[in-house]
């Protein structure tokens, strides 16, 4: 089978799933060099363009099944004109080349004035329809999974207005639907007799407006928001004011704010008809889409993900989308296993490597407004293992000789991480230490900014000790050492 579109939020992860079924799979790809090294060892990417006919042909020979993933918001003025081509080119090379059926990802709406964005995805549908290809459109409306553009907007916008302007077109029914149920769609249609080309509608267990996620979000994350209704915001407007307030979805995301005065909800039950396929809430997908990202950020190597500096790193730290992140490494001369020791003795007796004082401070602070302060300590002095308590912190994950990741369980407006990694070269080693924090609207990134001076201090102050103190084995650092 062939993907277009791999690249993309959704193809990813249809990918990850057809590659865990053991499907054979080709990748079509502008850029394969960048595309091989995120797809499986079995996995084919050619290179070919929806627009090149002369490249399709190849890449659609010997293809069963090819899903159609491409559309071009993000090309700006004119991406109705180049997702027609698109779509003609490679509806014509499938049906040159056999391909049996195509699959293929709309969007919910109907009517005679939905938006260009709407309109050019439902045009899509029927030129690939009309290649004489069976086609098979799913049409879906907001599709909610961490990272997905939807979300991103809804998560921005509460996370940074503590009073939110509300025009009119927030109050239009949707029905998201969780990537999760996306993909598990785009998987069972494989196997779905389809003599003939067929539409259907995919949506969530329920209809909300883009007013209801606001809110679920707020309660996720345990935030008050201030909602003012305006109805004289017209989706224009605001798609101008929400490239002011969330400007890196800013071209995107007008033409999607410009498509929600269309309602977009299932009108026909024949998808659930078709499949054993039940989707989620959107409350339960939104949960997991945070879920979800936690899991995928605790994955990451910070060594692979975070541009390697010999100096510290940018004032405030860099974002990795919602996240604030202050990475910093030290060379040393000696070996990971010995490094790792200094790293996996950290708190408790040993304490932080620097200013042992104001992390006392700190949980003082945390005790007084509630919180668990330094009094737990640690369970052993030298050795630990997931779940342990270290002082106000928490073992997420640790990897011997490697990597220590502890999640914060003090009081904070947001949530906090403190990573160790430990990369071997040689008889030598490199030390990685990362602060990371989630913040919790526009509190929380005043609690990060403000409090950064004294952050900066101490990450710098406690990586420069905790690599003295690994070249001194059976040593202790000094409380307060500068």
């Amino acid at each position: 089978m062939l993907i277009a579109g791999a690249s993309g939020y959704i193809g990813g992860r249809l990918l990850a799933q057809l590659e865990s079924r053991g499907c054979r799979v080709r990748c079509l790809s502008r850029d394969p060099d960048s595309l091989r090294p995120r797809v499986g060892r079995l996995t084919e990417v050619v290179r070919g363009d929806v627009l090149d006919g002369s490249s399709l042909r190849p890449a659609c020979a010997g293809v069963d099944v090819a899903y159609y993933l491409v559309h071009s918001m993000a090309a700006g003025a004119g991406f109705q004109e180049f997702d027609r081509r698109a779509a003609e080119t490679f509806g014509r090379a499938a049906l040159e080349q056999g391909v049996s059926r195509i699959i293929y990802l709309g969007g919910l709406g109907a009517g005679a004035n939905l938006s260009s964005h709407l309109e050019s995805r439902q045009e899509v549908g029927r030129l690939l329809r009309a290649s004489g290809v069976p086609t098979l459109e799913f049409r879906a409306s907001i599709i909610l999974g961490s990272a997905s553009l939807s979300f991103e907007i809804v998560r921005t916008l509460v996370d940074r207005l503590p009073v939110m302007v509300t025009p009119r077109w927030t109050s239009t029914l949707s029905q998201p639907i969780a990537v999760e149920d996306v993909v598990s769609y785009l998987v069972a249609a494989l196997d779905l007799d389809l003599p003939a080309s067929k539409v259907l509608d995919i949506g969530g267990a329920d209809r909300v407006s883009y007013l209801d996620l606001m809110r679920e979000y707020a309660r996720l994350r345990g935030l008050r928001r201030l909602i003012v209704p305006v109805p004289c915001l017209t989706p224009r407007l605001s798609s101008l004011w929400l490239g002011l307030v969330t400007p890196v979805y800013a071209r995107i995301g007008r033409h999607l704010i410009e498509g929600v005065r269309n309602e977009t909800v299932v009108t026909s039950d024949a998808a659930l008809a078709t499949f054993d396929i039940r989707p989620m809430t959107a409350r339960t997908a939104m949960e997991r889409a945070l879920t979800n990202e936690d899991r995928e950020f605790a994955r990451t190597r910070w060594s692979d993900a975070y541009p390697a500096r010999k100096s510290d790193s940018n004032w405030g730290g860099v974002r990795f989308g919602q996240r604030i992140v202050d990475s910093r490494t030290v060379a040393l001369t000696l070996p990971a296993e010995q490094v790792f020791r200094s790293v996996e003795a950290i708190g408790g007796n040993t304490g932080w490597y620097f200013a042992n004082w104001l992390w006392r401070l700190r949980g003082f602070v945390d005790l007084l407004v509630g919180g668990v302060g330094m009094r737990r300590g640690r369970r052993n002095p030298r050795r630990l293992q997931p779940g342990d308590t270290v002082d106000f912190w928490r073992v997420e994950l640790i990897e011997s000789n490697r990597r220590l990741r502890l999640h914060a369980e003090m009081l904070l407006p947001g949530r906090a991480w403190l990573e160790f990694e430990v990369e071997p070269d040689g008889p030598n080693c490199t030390l990685r230490q990362t602060a990371e924090f989630d913040p919790s609207g526009w509190l929380g990134h005043l609690y990060w900014y403000s409090l950064y001076p004294v952050h900066r201090l101490i990450f710098a102050g406690m990586l420069r000790n905790l690599a003295r103190a690994a070249g001194k084995p059976g040593r202790s650092p000094t409380a307060g050492a500068a």
